[in-house]
């Protein structure tokens, strides 16, 4: 049996060069604060969409693109055909209210975050090189990030956007935290979906969501671009040996602060030396 948080790609045309890969929008989910999309587009492929009370980070995860708002006009943004050349990327953040458009210059797959707008902002290119990379952990638990909205960034209301690289044989969201509770400052209220590509495709992945008192605990092999949805709860990933693991992380609540709770029981593995 399929968890009812994993959501397998479910593809569907639009004027034959736009395919809607994944669609989870909040009447669609368990969620509140965050929806997600994902999109492929062939050359010269378009998408436009109008937003209401919902700000976006349009992140160009492959190939070339150009995205309209009003008077701006970001082209041929992009920065990598594939995900695992594993460099930052290009996104565009829109506020609530606007309207936006996306045509491929080349073939391309593009990721759109969505999080309450709270208030109008100026609509921002985030440039790959202005996002930050970091380096987390150690041992078995090494991964590297990068930053695209991270919380103390004022360009977003709502919305974090983060990607994660994780090589075979480590763990990542390790050891496991949560972001589940409204108890600032220990702890912020986050919810988090995982859009995950494995290197080679053929491969896969684990990801456990539970909480502490095991109301929700689920256990689930994720395949090459799956989605994992986090309403709550621990949540750890591990990648087997032989294969790399990308996700892109979207998070949004009624803060915009990420703050976690690591599990008491394996808290342990932060000591080591």
């Amino acid at each position: 049996m399929v968890s009812h948080l994993l959501r397998k790609p479910n593809s569907t045309q639009q004027e034959g060069v736009v395919t809607i890969v994944h669609q989870l929008m909040t009447q669609d989910t368990e969620l509140e604060y965050v929806g997600f999309k994902l999109i492929d587009l062939q050359a010269q492929g378009r998408y436009e969409e109008s937003l209401t009370d919902q700000e976006c980070c349009i992140v160009a995860l492959t190939g070339k693109i150009t995205v309209t708002e009003g008077e701006h006009v970001f082209e041929g943004i992009g920065t990598r055909m594939d995900v695992f050349e594993k460099k930052p990327t290009d996104s565009v953040f829109v506020s609530g209210g606007k309207s936006f458009a996306i045509k491929a210059a080349t073939q391309a797959t593009v990721a759109l975050c969505y999080a309450p707008a709270l208030q109008p902002l100026p609509t921002k290119w985030i440039k790959a090189g202005e996002v930050g990379v970091e380096h987390r952990g150690k041992y078995q638990n090494k991964r590297m990030v990068h930053n695209i909205l991270p919380d103390h960034d004022p360009t977003a209301s709502s919305l974090l956007v983060v990607e994660v690289y994780t090589e075979g044989g480590n763990f990542s969201s390790y050891p496991p935290h949560k972001h589940d509770q409204d108890r600032l400052p220990h702890e912020s209220f986050l919810e988090e979906t995982y859009y995950h590509e494995i290197d080679p495709p053929a491969g896969f992945l684990f990801q456990r969501v539970y909480t502490d008192d095991r109301t929700l605990d689920e256990t689930m092999a994720v395949e090459h671009r799956d989605v994992v949805i986090v309403p709550a709860g621990y949540h750890p990933v591990g990648v087997p040996d032989g294969y790399t693991s990308y996700y892109l992380n979207v998070m949004a609540g009624p803060q915009r602060i990420w703050k976690f709770h690591n599990d008491s029981d394996h808290e342990w593995i932060l000591d080591r030396n």
